[in-house]
């Protein structure tokens, strides 16, 4: 007969307290195999297999619900399983963790005098940068294999040697990054974002990769607010661009139309403005046709579709009050899909004040977009982004 271990027995084996057996207990983790006359826990060596993959998961990362939600499906017995889910639960936390280090570093080295208002910052620098990240791993993900997005938009605006650009808002600047051998010749390049973005990395990014840039050509970076008209009267100062670019910018910035203003005012005769926004997404028709073809009502995406097209003809008005022509550029792109709930998690994001309403027929979506992905190998979505260019004549 197999001798039983007493709690202390097992804690002394596996080398945690007798206070972490009952805790585990009591959670659901570790039942005793049985009790003796006295009432005290007994174990078997089957119980000390399950205690030691508790310690194991514990001290990798797992929290205690994690640790029984894996004991009670049998996923703890799939080492290989345990230790990819918690790495990718670890790379998101470290992720996290990142961000709000390098969003603290940048408040810090930003000003001496802090207040609360500057902790609130932090979280909506984080909340943006993750954001703006999120969509942009999305893209890379699902269109492998297309040209680089910031390539195709730096080509669109076909620089010529000896230009002078005005970037509004630069960012990261992936625009200049992903084309740094590619600048023109003799291109000169002033961008201008404020301190406490990711304009930060770029402005330590220039001297050290500036050797390797072509001939002649130069970056600048100012810290400055593009919506104190402060800002403006330096920009004034500097004379006129050939090229004025303020991509990504809508949801920054709580006045376009005094940035299309101010752009048409330091934009030279034969230069133009570079703006995007106001796109009328072709999402809506792939998932108009899904969301029909299961038999549900798609009224909520034309309804989209109505505000999508009043927001362009809004922008379009707005930028002809300032500029003689303005030309719409689509950039075209296709996404490539051949996990079914990928799409739909995308079409979830894409209407988000309809998310309860497609979990309601979820599976249904999910059959829909299996059957296309099972018939041609992958579900394509072929897209296009909005760019408007802005002349003067």
């Amino acid at each position: 007969m197999e001798k039983k271990m007493t709690s202390g027995e097992m804690a002394k084996k596996a080398g945690v307290s007798q206070k972490a057996i009952r805790l585990y207990d009591e959670k659901g983790l570790l039942k005793p195999t049985e009790y003796s006359e006295g009432n005290y826990r007994l174990y078997d060596a089957a119980a000390l297999q399950i205690l030691e993959k508790i310690v194991a998961l514990k001290q990798i990362g797992f929290s205690l619900e994690e640790i029984r939600d894996n004991l009670k499906s049998g996923e703890a017995s799939d080492i290989k399983s345990a230790l990819e889910i918690q790495l990718q639960k670890m790379e998101e936390k470290k992720y996290q963790l990142e961000k709000i280090t390098d969003a603290i570093k940048r408040t810090l080295a930003r000003k001496d005098d802090l207040d609360w208002d500057d902790v609130a910052g932090i979280v909506q620098y984080v909340n943006a940068d993750q954001s703006a990240d999120e969509r942009h791993w999305d893209a890379l993900k699902h269109t492998s294999g297309e040209l680089d997005w910031y390539v195709r938009i730096f080509r669109s605006l076909e620089i010529k040697e000896g230009s002078r650009v005005l970037d509004l808002g630069c960012g990261y600047a992936k625009l200049w990054r992903n084309n740094w051998t590619e600048i023109p010749k003799g291109t000169k390049i002033t961008g201008y974002d404020i301190h406490g973005s990711w304009a930060d990395d770029f402005a330590k990014f220039i001297p050290e990769n500036k050797e390797t840039l072509p001939e002649d050509v130069s970056i600048e970076l100012e810290f400055e607010d593009l919506e104190d008209e402060k800002t403006w009267q330096k920009i004034d100062a500097t004379g006129e661009y050939d090229v004025v670019v303020a991509h990504y910018l809508d949801s920054e910035i709580k006045d376009i139309e005094a940035i299309v203003a101010h752009a048409s005012s330091v934009v030279s005769e034969d230069g133009y403005f570079s703006l995007n926004g106001a796109n009328v997404a072709k999402w809506n028709k792939y998932f108009k046709e899904a969301i029909e073809a299961v038999g549900v009502d798609a009224s909520f995406i034309d309804e989209k579709i109505a505000k999508q097209t009043e927001k362009r003809n809004q922008y379009i008005a707005m930028m002809e009050k300032y500029f003689a022509r303005v030309e719409s550029v689509i950039l075209p792109n296709v996404w490539h899909y051949t996990e079914a709930g990928e799409i739909v998690e995308k079409m979830k994001d894409y209407y988000k004040d309809q998310e309860k309403a497609i979990v309601r027929y979820e599976d249904k979506l999910l059959s829909y977009f299996k059957d296309k992905i099972e018939k041609d190998g992958e579900f394509a979505l072929e897209t296009g982004s909005q760019f408007w260019h802005c002349y003067k004549k």
